[in-house]
């Protein structure tokens, strides 16, 4: 049997969420853009499942119970990996104006 060799890569896994789709698209792809001009292998973007949250109120402060509203609050995530990158495209994404509503998460794995 042949072993394998196994080669060490770096990466850099960015999490990003945001209440609007149309906000987060936008965002992942002038990342991707970003990466790509500096010449960066990318695994992504990955639409992640989206988390629901489900508020329901009452309409009157003391009676009618039956009366109700219900809101629902919606998080889009999505994932981008970065394969092997240099201090270039880590320079870059840091510099990146993105608009307010979008949150990254990056971890160096």
């Amino acid at each position: 049997m042949a072993k394998k060799t196994e080669s060490i890569q770096s990466k850099i896994r960015l999490r990003i969420k945001s209440y609007d789709h149309k906000l987060i698209d936008n965002s992942v792809k002038q990342i991707v853009e970003t990466a790509i001009r500096n010449g960066a292998e990318i695994v992504g973007p990955i639409p992640l499942p989206t988390n629901f949250k489900k508020y329901t109120v009452n309409r009157s402060t003391f009676v009618h119970k039956d009366s109700r509203e219900q809101f629902e609050l919606r998080v889009h995530n999505r994932l981008i990996d970065i394969l092997n990158p240099n201090p270039k495209i880590i320079e870059s994404l840091s510099n990146l104006n993105l608009p307010s509503g979008v949150e990254i998460e990056i971890k160096m794995k």
